[in-house]
């Protein structure tokens, strides 16, 4: 047996979006997971709900706990409060598996597929994503932080960004110069000036490194269907790699089957689904060439790893999401290198150097733009002790 003896969630006052949660058992071991958005009610959701569920069970019935925690009778609604809470603990279960067994997740979960995967660099800032509110209206006038300020960068002058990022070893980059022009209308619709302003930086890439570089157009799910269009078959001239989450609701399937139908780029969704069933509904309606999930958000590795087959049958390539925190990015790459059909693993090159370092034992290791497989037991990769000893941490605890 290998019973749950303590649930401990940890957050901190400088990333007021991330909670940590590590899973105790009567081994000694200790499994780490990690939710993103609305942090403080996944920490409520897990001593409140699924500790009572998990405490004195065996961690090694990972499929039953992830049934459970999926299916409550309130709050399985896209990627909720009780999704995030049950991702999480997954994450944090198979980290223990692997421990238990002293092999890495990624044999965990059948072993490995290739031995390294492409990434890109999504060109977000130091700070992107992980404070209480997010700027979309960075432009060129922002000042730049430091090297790696690249929302500020393609908003500057995407081709100089993209120069650097191939001396970098990466040829694939995702920007969303589109993002500021939405609140105007509240996406509803998007102007003649502010498309053509929109495609600049996809203009400067292409005249700066030609098609050196692949360009992914983050849309970010601001936009109605006739925004949507305008904006994907604008961008069908600079032969983009995907148009991510185009519309405001990313579970109708409907409209973005039509749109998919409608223009010549790929169509990317979507990290912001939760469990396996929204993902089967794109799939059956034809409304995505890209299948990205995000661990966090979508039921954990139990249930990413069923969307990933879920893709595979679909011919359709996988590709993690990463914009978040530290351990979601490393159980990502776990995923990417067992699952058939990915295709990218997605980094943010300012946060990896930067504060990601500063929470977690190891990171991913990058070489010329490929993301290699993390090493050692279960994730390979452990909370820093520190993290729970800072003066803004708020730590709790429910024990058996």
């Amino acid at each position: 047996m290998s019973r749950i003896q303590s649930i401990r969630t940890i957050r901190i006052g400088e990333r007021p979006n991330l909670l940590w949660v590590e899973v105790s058992t009567d081994e000694g071991l200790v499994g780490l997971g990690e939710a993103f958005r609305g942090a403080a009610a996944v920490e409520s959701v897990i001593h409140e709900s699924a500790a009572p569920l998990l405490l004195g069970k065996d961690s090694r019935d990972i499929e039953a706990f992830s049934r459970t925690l999926l299916a409550p009778y309130v709050g399985f609604g896209g990627s909720s409060a009780e999704v995030r809470a049950a991702s999480a603990i997954d994450i944090a279960l198979w980290d223990l598996k692997g421990q238990r067994h002293g092999i890495p997740v990624h044999e965990a979960l059948g072993g490995k597929a290739r031995e390294k995967v492409r990434s890109y660099n999504t060109c977000a800032g130091y700070d992107y994503n992980t404070r209480s509110a997010q700027r979309r209206d960075i432009g060129a006038a922002d000042q730049s932080r430091g090297p790696y300020d690249d929302q500020v960068a393609f908003m500057r002058d995407a081709g100089a960004l993209a120069e650097s990022l191939l001396s970098e070893g990466f040829n694939a980059m995702k920007i969303w110069p589109f993002d500021i022009y939405a609140p105007a209308t509240q996406g509803v619709s998007i102007t003649l000036s502010d498309l053509k302003a929109g495609l600049e930086p996809f203009a400067k890439i292409r005249r700066a490194v030609g098609d050196r570089m692949e360009i992914m157009a983050e849309l970010h799910s601001l936009w109605s269907y006739p925004a949507a269009l305008s904006i994907c078959r604008a961008l069908e001239d600079y032969g983009i790699t995907w148009a991510e989450d185009p519309l405001a609701k990313m579970d109708d399937a409907a409209s973005l089957a039509e749109l998919r139908r409608s223009v010549r780029v790929p169509i990317c969704a979507s990290e912001t689904l939760g469990g396996k069933v929204a993902f089967r509904d794109l799939l059956i309606a034809g409304a995505t060439d890209i299948v990205m999930l995000d661990l966090a958000w979508c039921g954990g590795l139990t249930e990413a790893r069923k969307i990933a087959a879920l893709a595979e049958a679909w011919a359709r390539p996988v590709a993690p999401h990463d914009c978040t925190g530290p351990v979601t990015l490393i159980a990502s790459v776990h995923l990417a290198m067992h699952a058939p059909t990915a295709m990218f693993q997605e980094v943010v090159r300012a946060t990896l150097a930067t504060w990601y370092r500063d929470l977690v034992t190891s990171l991913p290791k990058l070489d010329r733009g490929w993301v290699l497989p993390m090493e050692g037991p279960g994730l390979g990769a452990a909370l820093l002790p520190g993290v729970a000893q800072r003066e803004d941490a708020i730590v709790r605890e429910s024990r058996r």
